[in-house]
């Protein structure tokens, strides 16, 4: 009986805790699958600079949105989105990792994300929309900066 009570007590503590227990959204694991599925039900969505809703996006606003639609609440720049998790080589990419490019004549840095979907495939938002296009591509191929797993 005190091993059953004791066992009790340890188990409401453990769910006790975990209630009070602080984890950011910004530091919780993303599930790849349901990410790519709420990003790719926004294919066609149209683009708007500035855009964080289904109404339009921008390349981050798309980000931005489908992450917090899983429960990670990101940066909203896409420079700023560069400077949040672990660089990963082209090699090494995982769906759910955050793609970048320099998309600017001018500038140098970041200026586009997208999300990798796997086989070589990223979802974005760009001028013509929300759409699927090919790390191969030789406008994206030359536009690669880096990639990062959060």
């Amino acid at each position: 009986m005190k091993q059953f009570v004791t066992l009790v007590s340890l188990s409401f503590l453990v769910v006790f805790s975990s209630l009070f227990a602080h984890t950011s959204s910004a530091e919780a694991a993303v599930n790849p699958g349901l990410l790519i599925a709420e990003a790719k039900k926004l294919i066609g969505t149209p683009y708007r600079y500035g855009g964080t809703t289904p109404k339009g996006f921008d390349c981050s606003g798309f980000v931005y949105y489908t992450h917090k639609k899983v429960g990670k609440i990101l940066p909203r720049s896409s420079k700023q989105m560069y400077q949040k998790g672990k660089a990963v080589h082209k090699s090494n990419l995982r769906p759910g990792d955050l793609v970048f490019f320099n998309t600017s004549k001018t500038k140098k840095g970041v200026s586009h994300v997208a999300i990798y979907i796997g086989n070589n495939r990223i979802i974005h938002a760009v001028s013509k929309g929300v759409k699927i296009d090919s790390l191969s591509n030789s406008y994206w191929k030359s536009k690669y900066v880096g990639a990062k797993r959060l």
